[in-house]
């Protein structure tokens, strides 16, 4: 069977006692139905995991005591950034949850011309808990142990302006749909990469270009139109089949 997972923002290690915070607690009582003795995996999203036992579970108040130290799910070897464009509600989730299971290292959500999403400082602060929870999630389920970076939302011109002194991506991809080389015809990336998803309505023509005169390659996913939570996706899964650990 299976072992639970469970992520713990807490450093890790054998024999450790550990009382988890109020919703973790309510989530494992209430929803997994676990109780004192049961097993457990526990990892830190920063790459650490080990068998785990809840020790009690007693009203509101759980404990998890830390057994050994486990082998954790590798991280992908293609470190893919995904840049989408801000998606209502359950669009941007869904594209945040299939991301993390598919092992982005990196997500940047974006603000641009057509984005039906407004966000205010306050507002932009809870999107982004909120999509830590999402990736979080996706962490329990697939098995990852290395949490996603998320990165607070930022408008798009303000992304493509630092581009010129960001480090890191060899490759960086704008979906343009028609238009460019699909992702067989890249070749094989000499390093981390990013690509660059519209939101709903995609990318306005000018946005486009700026993307391409900063040295964004287009990128094409055939003759259909995606929806946006579907078109990053769609890319990400061909990606890491052709050059990642999907093959």
């Amino acid at each position: 069977m299976r072992l639970r997972r469970l992520y713990l923002a807490a450093p890790l290690a054998r024999g450790a006692r550990l009382a988890l915070e109020p919703s973790a607690a309510g989530h494992l009582v209430r929803v997994l139905r676990m109780q004192a003795g049961d097993p457990l995996a526990v990892f830190d999203g920063l790459g650490r995991e080990h068998h785990a036992t809840v020790a009690q579970a007693n009203g509101k108040r759980v404990e998890i005591e830390v057994g050994e130290a486990l082998e954790p799910v590798r991280e992908a070897p293609l470190a893919i950034t995904l840049a989408q464009g801000v998606a209502r509600g359950e669009r941007m989730d869904f594209a945040i949850q299939k991301a993390t299971e598919l092992g982005v290292a990196r997500i940047v959500p974006l603000l641009t011309q057509r984005s039906v999403v407004k966000l205010d400082a306050r507002q932009a602060a809870a999107r982004l808990e909120h999509w830590r929870g999402i990736a979080i999630g996706a962490c329990e389920q697939c098995g990852r142990a290395t949490l996603p970076a998320i990165e607070p939302p930022r408008p798009l011109d303000e992304h493509l302006a630092a581009v010129p002194r960001a480090p890191g991506a060899s490759l960086r991809l704008v979906l343009v749909p028609g238009a460019g080389a699909g992702p067989a015809a890249l070749g094989r990336p000499a390093g981390p990469l990013e690509l660059l998803v519209g939101p709903e309505g995609g990318l306005e023509d000018g946005e486009t270009e700026l993307a391409l005169r900063q040295g964004y390659r287009a990128l094409s996913l055939g003759p259909r139109i995606l929806r946006t939570e579907t078109a990053g996706i769609a890319a990400i899964a061909a990606l890491q089949a052709l050059y990642g650990d999907l093959g």
